[in-house]
């Protein structure tokens, strides 16, 4: 479970993106993918104690592929450079809230939870949630320890103005604006590496999960 060796892996692919280099290095990539699936199986493990609904998830089918969809990219490097896992009930590819882990060297890892561009039906439910019941999500968002990890949503899928059917002067506007609800919390490499991530990584994650709940009650 050597992180530091996936990282280390990483950065290599980062300067060498192509196929040639990528075949002769197969066997570090496979080790690298064994570590990561391996740390996998570990947080999920520390995961399930916290939330029941990832219990029948399989650690092995957790992790993202390292292959690029090219196809409709102007970007056409062949892998992508940071391992990626998801964590919701259904699935990583599910559309539910959940939690997302990327590694990525230079100071790029972190965890985020929430919902990532829900279709408009649950997007829909969100926002009714927030209009409806915006205290307790308020609660959530501004308590003092979520606060310090999560100092706010991710603001990169946003309307430019009120969505459709709310008011332009809504108390709770900035918060309806959101297409995904995400709120991540960025790790060093060396926070990464160090051998109490695992643990710095499930409270973390564990302190975002009252804002993952109010959005799976939003969309059931």
């Amino acid at each position: 479970m050597d992180l530091s060796q996936v990282l280390k892996f990483l950065a290599s692919l980062a300067k060498n993106n192509n196929r040639e280099w990528f075949e002769k290095n197969k066997p570090v990539y496979l080790q690298a993918k064994a570590n990561f699936d391996e740390f996998l199986a570990a947080f999920l493990n520390e995961l399930v104690k916290l939330d029941e609904s990832l219990a029948t998830l399989n650690p092995k089918k957790l992790g993202f592929r390292i292959y690029r969809d090219v196809r409709f990219s102007k970007d056409k490097s062949r892998y992508k450079i940071n391992m990626g896992a998801g964590f919701s009930p259904g699935g990583k590819m599910e559309q539910e809230p959940g939690y997302y882990l990327h590694l990525q060297p230079g100071n790029k890892s972190f965890i985020a939870a929430g919902m990532y561009m829900p279709e408009a039906e649950k997007l829909a439910k969100i926002r009714q949630e927030i209009d409806y019941n915006s205290e307790k999500l308020l609660e959530i968002i501004n308590a003092k320890a979520f606060k310090k990890l999560f100092p706010s949503l991710d603001d990169f899928d946003k309307l430019k103005t009120a969505p459709k059917g709310y008011a332009k002067d809504h108390p709770q506007l900035e918060l309806l604006k959101h297409k995904s609800f995400i709120v991540s919390h960025p790790f060093t490499d060396e926070e990464v590496k160090a051998k109490k991530f695992l643990k710095e990584l499930t409270l973390v994650t564990k302190t975002a999960m009252p804002f993952k709940d109010f959005l799976v009650e939003a969309i059931h």
